[in-house]
C-alpha cells in the first residue's frame, strides 16, 4: 500500500514545474524519483513521469502534484527535498539529500 509521508518533500517551485510539464505532455502530475547505481559519485538520481502510484511507493504531495519514491530508493533519499532551480547555467530539478556524504558538481549523483 502506498504511503503518504513527510519523509520526502516536493517544493512549490518543483510542483509548479512538474504540473506545467505534465499538462504539456498530457500526463498525470506524478514525478517519480529513483536511485540507480552509477554516476561519478556512486549513485545517481533518476527522474521520470509515472502513470500511477505503485503499492510500495512513498508519496509527497504539494499543490496537487505528487512525488513518488519506491521502497528501495527511499532508503537512500529519506528526508530529501526535490526543488526546481533556475540559474544562469540552466534549469533543473535538484535533490537536497541529507543522507549524501558527498556529491558531484552536476548534482545528479551522490555517495553515502
Amino acid at each position: 500500500m502506498a504511503t503518504l509521508a513527510p519523509e520526502i518533500a516536493l517544493t512549490p517551485s518543483a510542483a509548479a514545474r512538474v504540473a506545467a510539464i505534465a499538462t504539456k505532455q498530457n500526463k498525470p502530475a506524478i514525478l517519480r524519483l529513483s536511485v540507480d547505481g552509477g554516476g561519478c559519485s556512486g549513485f545517481q538520481y533518476k527522474f521520470g513521469f509515472a502513470d500511477a502510484v505503485e503499492t510500495d511507493d512513498t508519496i509527497a504531495e504539494t499543490d496537487g502534484v505528487r512525488l513518488v519514491v519506491d521502497s528501495v530508493s527511499m532508503d537512500l533519499v529519506r528526508g530529501c527535498a526535490v526543488d526546481y532551480v533556475e540559474s544562469l547555467g540552466g534549469a533543473a530539478f535538484k535533490v537536497e539529500n541529507p543522507n549524501a556524504a558527498s556529491g558531484c558538481g552536476c548534482g545528479s549523483s551522490f555517495a553515502v
